[in-house]
């Protein structure tokens, strides 16, 4: 009997899970290891090895356990952390009153309930969606879940992470387990080796262009292909990220030696013989050569470029040297959402978007605030400065990338070149923190959304690249980083 590891070895906690059937992909083996129980015309109960919480959607789902009197259920498995509203600029208080609440509420309950809680500032704490993968939280084979939309991040790993409701929060806290619709299966193929400057970033923007921002609506999607197997984990962990983006629940990664060889030695990940005989199970975890996918489609990696985005939603995209569609390339019946968008972001059919000044510039959030993206910029921005009168917010996603930057003298290149290394947040991704572009500012961003006021009410957004932040940043205009 093959088994997937479902365990927190750091607390002794050790269960397996059996492995059903043949013939299927990396999602069935996954899910089909985790059911509890088919419910008849209704959901699948489904097992869940890891639950992270933060301080926005955790709330409620705390009081429903206090309002029926129960207690977390397997409360070694769940691991919770402020990020949201976590300043980057200093972290002894944080100065908005709601803002505070949660955080401190968060850390209240984390200690009623038996918690383990990564407090603000703490050398463990970070964005969750960073800080899990880094500590070895996240494994291949889990089921993990967080009330947030990018848990699909964590499944680079291999694994299969959703993000739930808040009456999802509680169910898990309860009973560690769930009540969900098993989904559709896709599989998106990319072959090839990206052309210069072209990151993972850039190719989950170009996906999203091709399927739309619900092209993946119902399914759980599988990367696979040989720019996938030659993508280091950063890259996976950025592409998973955004797969909720195109309406995916889910987005896997095969694991495979990239994956070990991150994992191995992690703080949580299994040590001596407990390794060993986890990655001779994880090696099983892969789609069949006959799995059979509701849906598969594939994309070669040659005609993937650089990437920005031009309106306000991240499928809304185009290579970095095109120009915005015109009016006849867009179908009627999406012509007045269209324009929508470009009246908000004050751009124009047609427009290219080479060279349109930038106000700020934003590295970070859980889609690209790890140490790969920080090198990234740095690789730029060296030797460079900073344009004048352009803002940067410099963001790691967790302390321990922070401490990484400076261990490696990262912090010192951007130091040399006008940039100033804040502290872990989830920071202008979201207009929870202090960090909030000004209405009618643009921003280029390497985060996951760029909806109407998402960094900020008014707040004019373009995603791209750490690579294209990084040029911008130095030019002060929208930059193609291959020109420099």
């Amino acid at each position: 009997m093959s088994e997937v590891i479902s365990n927190n070895h750091k607390e002794g906690v050790k269960e397996t899970l059996p492995l059903k059937g043949a013939g299927g992909s990396l999602f069935d083996k996954i899910w089909d290891a985790h059911v509890i129980q088919d419910v008849e015309d209704g959901p699948t109960q489904l097992y869940i090895d890891r639950l992270y919480l933060h301080e926005v959607t955790s709330p409620q789902a705390f009081d429903t356990l206090r309002d029926k009197g129960l207690k977390a259920f397997r409360p070694g498995q769940i691991f919770a952390m402020p990020d949201h509203n976590t300043p980057s600029d200093q972290q002894e208080c944080i100065n908005d009153p709601v803002g505070r609440k949660q955080v401190e509420t968060l850390a209240r309950n984390c200690q009623e309930f038996g918690i383990r809680h990564f407090a603000m500032g703490t050398k463990d704490n970070g964005i969750i969606h960073v800080v899990g993968p880094e500590k070895g939280l996240s494994l291949p084979g889990m089921t993990i879940v967080c009330g947030d939309s990018h848990t699909s991040t964590h499944g680079a790993v291999g694994a299969i992470a959703m993000g739930i409701g808040t009456s999802e929060v509680a169910q898990v806290l309860a009973s560690q387990c769930i009540l969900q619709q098993k989904p559709k299966t896709m599989r998106i193929n990319i072959e090839g080796q990206l052309p210069e400057g072209t990151t993972a970033k850039d190719v989950a923007l170009y996906i999203m262009a091709q399927m739309t921002t619900s092209g993946a609506t119902g399914y759980a999607v599988e990367y696979a292909g040989s720019t996938i197997r030659s993508m280091s984990m950063e890259g996976r962990l950025t592409l998973s990220n955004l797969s909720i983006e195109m309406g995916s629940r889910a987005g896997l990664i095969a694991p495979d030696e990239v994956t070990f060889a991150y994992l191995k030695d992690r703080e949580y990940a299994p040590k001596g013989a407990d390794w060993d005989r986890a990655v001779e199970e994880w090696r099983k975890l892969r789609s069949d050569d006959d799995a059979r996918f509701d849906k598969e489609v594939t994309y070669r990696a040659e005609d993937i470029a650089p990437r920005i985005t031009y309106g306000t939603n991240p499928g809304a995209g185009i290579p970095i040297d095109g120009c915005i569609p015109t009016l006849d390339e867009v179908p009627e019946a999406q012509r007045a959402q269209f324009l929508a968008q470009l009246d908000y972001m004050q751009f124009q059919p047609g427009q290219r978007l080479l060279g349109t000044p930038v106000d700020y510039v934003f590295l970070g959030a859980c889609t690209n605030g790890r140490i790969e993206d920080f090198r990234a910029f740095a690789s730029v921005v060296k030797g460079r400065r900073k344009a004048p009168g352009v803002v940067a917010w410099l963001v790691p996603g967790s302390w321990a990338v922070r401490q990484q930057v400076i261990d490696e003298g990262i912090d010192k290149v951007l130091e040399e070149a006008g940039f100033e290394l804040r502290l872990p947040s989830c920071s202008a991704c979201l207009a929870m923190n202090p960090d909030k572009v000004p209405a009618g500012k643009l921003a280029i961003s390497t985060s996951n959304r760029n909806f109407v006021g998402r960094q900020g009410p008014g707040a004019r957004t373009i995603l791209a690249s750490p690579l294209t932040v990084a040029a911008s940043a130095i030019t002060g205009v929208i930059t193609d980083v291959r020109a420099l």
